[in-house]
C-alpha cells in the first residue's frame, strides 16, 4: 500500500463530481487517517487552497505522516516575495501541526514563469536549505507546463493528472524523462474525479459527447471481473515510474474499498479509453459543458 497517498481535499471542501456526502466530517477523517496508517499509506496530499483541510488534518494528528502541501496562486500586488512564502509557509505548518513536510508544491506553477518567478523559487529552495522542506516542485495540470518550465527550474517532486483517458504524463514521454532526472511523481485523479467510477445512468447528459468512449469502458467492465475501482487503480500502477497514486475518499468505507482494490489488482490489458480532449479530460473545463 505504500504506493498510494491520501489525498485531503474532502476533508477541507465538498469535492468531486461523485461526492453525494458533501466534506467529510473530522470523525471520518479520523477514522481514514487511522485506516491509512493501518494499511501503511505513509503520505498524505493537502494544499492551503483546500478549505480547512490543514486544519482539520492539524486536530486529528498528522505527525506520522509525510505531509505534501501546495502553495496558493502570489497576489499581484505582493512586495515581498519571499516574506509571503515564509507567511504562507508557517501558517501551513502551524495548521498542520507539525515542524517540517516532506513536499511543497506550487499551485500555480505557470506563475514562476512570470516577473516573480525568480523570486518564488529562490524563496522555495531557502525553505528547503532549513530542512522544513525536503522536496519542492509543483502541481500541473497539463505536461506541456513542465516543458517551459523544466529548462529554467530543478524540481525535486511533480504532481500531475494520469488516468485510463489522461494518459498524457506517459505518451508524452514526460514520465521517463522525470524518472531519468530522479523527479519523484505523484499522480492524481485515477478516477477522473470520480467519471470513471459512476455508474452508466449516472454520467450527466453533459458528459454524452463521449458516449462511446465512456460506453466502451462500462462494456469492458461487464466482460472482466473487476471493479472500477480495481481497474482504475490498476492502470497507475502497473507503472513504476509513479511512486505515489493520490486517492480521495468521501469515507472510511470508500477508503477501505480503495484498499481491498489494491491488494487485489488485476494483471490484465487494460481498455484502450486514451483521450487528448482537453475538455474532457481537464475537470476545470467541465463547467463550461
Amino acid at each position: 500500500m505504500s504506493r498510494l497517498a491520501l489525498g485531503t481535499v474532502q476533508f477541507g471542501l465538498p469535492y468531486g463530481i461523485a461526492n453525494q456526502t458533501g466534506q467529510v466530517s473530522r470523525l471520518e477523517a479520523k477514522a481514514i487517517l487511522q485506516s491509512a496508517l493501518i494499511n501503511g499509506v505513509d503520505t498524505l496530499d493537502t494544499a492551503i487552497a483546500y478549505g480547512d483541510s490543514e486544519v482539520c488534518l492539524g486536530e486529528l494528528g498528522v505527525q506520522d505522516f509525510k505531509i505534501v502541501t501546495k502553495l496558493p496562486e502570489l497576489p499581484d500586488d505582493c512586495l515581498n516575495v519571499h516574506a509571503w512564502v515564509q507567511q504562507q509557509f508557517n501558517l501551513s505548518l502551524s495548521r498542520l501541526g507539525v515542524k517540517k513536510v516532506h513536499g511543497l508544491l506550487l499551485h500555480r506553477p505557470q506563475q514562476l514563469l512570470g516577473a516573480n518567478g525568480v523570486a518564488i523559487y529562490r524563496a522555495l529552495l531557502a525553505l528547503k536549505d532549513t530542512g522544513q522542506v525536503k522536496k519542492i516542485g509543483v502541481s500541473i495540470y497539463s505536461p506541456n507546463e513542465l516543458e517551459l518550465l523544466m529548462p529554467k527550474f530543478d524540481f525535486d517532486l511533480i504532481q500531475a493528472p494520469f488516468n485510463l483517458i489522461d494518459q498524457r504524463l506517459k505518451s508524452t514521454g514526460l514520465m521517463q524523462r522525470l524518472k531519468d532526472q530522479d523527479i519523484e511523481i505523484h499522480t492524481r485523479s485515477a478516477f477522473l474525479q470520480g467519471l470513471l467510477l459512476m455508474p452508466k445512468t449516472m454520467i450527466p447528459t453533459k458528459f454524452s459527447k463521449w458516449d462511446s468512449l465512456l460506453d466502451t469502458w462500462h462494456q469492458w467492465l461487464e466482460c472482466h471481473n473487476f471493479t472500477a475501482v480495481q481497474a482504475c487503480l490498476a492502470f497507475p500502477l502497473s507503472f513504476p515510474e509513479i511512486d505515489r497514486v493520490v486517492i480521495g475518499a468521501d469515507s472510511l468505507s470508500q477508503f477501505e474499498q480503495v484498499i481491498s482494490a489494491v491488494s487485489n489488482l488485476p494483471n490484465i490489458n487494460m481498455p484502450n479509453l486514451n483521450s487528448d480532449d482537453e475538455m474532457l479530460i481537464n475537470p476545470a473545463n467541465w463547467n463550461r459543458l
